[in-house]
């Protein structure tokens, strides 16, 4: 089979290692990749944008793809399932009408509101002074969040009533996220812990994956602005039986069955981003694809094969497969460029990095915002290409081990070999639940 895989980042590096190592395939182009995904065995970079579809269209035909993969969340936000499959492309990920659920934010929650799905209350806002005094209404301080794409940014936790007054003005007037602010939800703030649950799909059936916590904050002790995700583990030790039951039964299986009625059915991956509060587990947003982090700690422990798991999906046969996983604990650990979530430098070259990625249970190191140099640099003194930063997540280290604490110890042990200037990193990744 060939494989064209969509994306640029850490979690399409760990898509990439795990459609590697499918026997059924021979062939995987990674569109644009990264300077990991270069250094897999019979993988290709292909510099294509994400975004434009046609162009990812016609090197599918004409390199004979088998399964495409979609990584981010834009091209499927954009309807390239629906274009590839009227192409006669097989494609994993949900058309662009079920990843409305991820493209709005106004969707999503009038979505779960219909089907009875437990999440915050929320008003929607296209006007800033309405958005404003609603702020001045409520009895505690609100989430505010862009209803479109924000890349991972566009959920805010204002201090203070002015302070969320300044950020929708921020949004909203001055377009601090572009189109992505135009409409905005003032939601209620919910209190407790944060669980992130992943299930494949196949538009009526559906098949969980271990559930994960990841660390947004960017600084130790959850300080600092809120990133793309600085770490995560898996499975999380909130994730009892009765807890992953309920939240297959009150949001999987009726959003799957609500998306259904309404003549979208939901075929890929869906991610349940959620909070564990006193009322029950409730939906704080819904992704329509493969986290990042969570897949770099999820992918590991998967033990069958993927390609098998994504042709179901797509095929819509998802009820004949039961994946296998590892009994074992998964950490990552993002390594960052300094200045990241605002303004850094890229370019830096990285040191103490492996040829490959290990098949064994060592360190895999997933490549994010890097690019491969050929003028000549080395990072160790061999002769194959230097790698250098490329992007605010540069890196995410991942260790498996028999317990957290042993999966920890060698994902950091990882980190430490590691180099480049002004790299940043947390070092508390799961403290809260294993250092106790």
């Amino acid at each position: 089979m060939n494989i064209l895989l969509i994306g640029s980042g850490a979690r399409e590096h760990a898509l990439a290692w795990k459609l590697a190592q499918s026997r059924q395939v021979d062939r995987i182009f990674a569109a644009p990749g990264n300077g990991g995904t270069a250094r897999i065995p019979n993988c290709t970079n292909a510099p294509l944008p994400v975004d434009d579809l046609h162009a990812l269209r016609l090197y599918a035909l004409d390199k004979q793809i088998d399964l495409t993969v979609v990584g981010p969340e834009l091209p499927l936000v954009s309807g390239i399932v629906d274009e590839f499959t009227a192409a006669g492309l097989t494609i994993f990920g949900p058309a662009k009408d079920a990843a409305r659920l991820e493209g709005s934010k106004a969707f999503s929650k009038a979505f779960m509101n219909r089907h009875g799905i437990p999440t915050g209350r929320a008003s929607v806002f296209t006007d800033f002074e309405a958005a404003a005094d609603c702020v001045h209404d409520m009895d505690a301080l609100p989430v505010l969040k862009a209803s479109g794409l924000a890349a991972g940014k566009g959920v805010l936790l204002p201090a203070s009533r002015a302070e969320a007054v300044d950020q929708l003005r921020a949004m909203m007037v001055h377009r601090r996220f572009g189109d992505a602010g135009e409409t905005v939800l003032v939601e209620e703030r919910l209190y407790g812990p944060e669980l992130s649950v992943l299930a494949f799909c196949d538009g009526e059936n559906l098949r969980l994956v271990p559930a994960a916590q990841d660390h947004k904050r960017l600084l130790d002790g959850d300080r600092g602005p809120n990133t793309g995700g600085m770490g995560a583990f898996a499975p999380s030790p909130l994730a009892t039986d009765g807890i992953l039951e309920t939240i297959e039964h009150s949001v999987l299986r009726p959003t799957l069955a609500g998306m259904a009625a309404e003549g979208s059915p939901y075929q890929g991956v869906l991610y349940a981003g959620l909070m564990l509060t006193e009322r029950g587990p409730m939906v704080l947003e819904f992704n329509c694809r493969f986290g990042d982090p969570e897949a770099q700690v999820i992918l590991p422990l998967l033990q069958s094969d993927l390609v098998d798991l994504m042709l179901a999906c797509a095929n819509g046969n998802l009820a004949g497969q039961e994946p296998q996983w590892s009994n074992e604990s998964a950490v990552t650990v993002v390594m960052a460029s300094g200045g990241y979530p605002d303004t850094y430098e890229t370019g830096k070259p990285i040191s103490g990095l492996t040829a490959g990625l290990p098949l064994d249970d060592g360190p895999l190191v997933f490549h994010a915002g890097t690019k491969t140099d050929e003028s000549g640099h080395r990072d160790d003194g061999e002769s194959r290409p230097a790698v250098l930063t490329d992007g605010g997540r540069v890196l995410s280290v991942t260790a498996k081990g028999a317990d957290f604490r042993a999966a920890v110890s060698k994902a950091y042990r990882e980190v430490d070999r590691i180099r480049f200037e002004d790299a940043v990193w947390r070092t508390d990744i799961g403290a809260d639940f294993f250092d106790s």
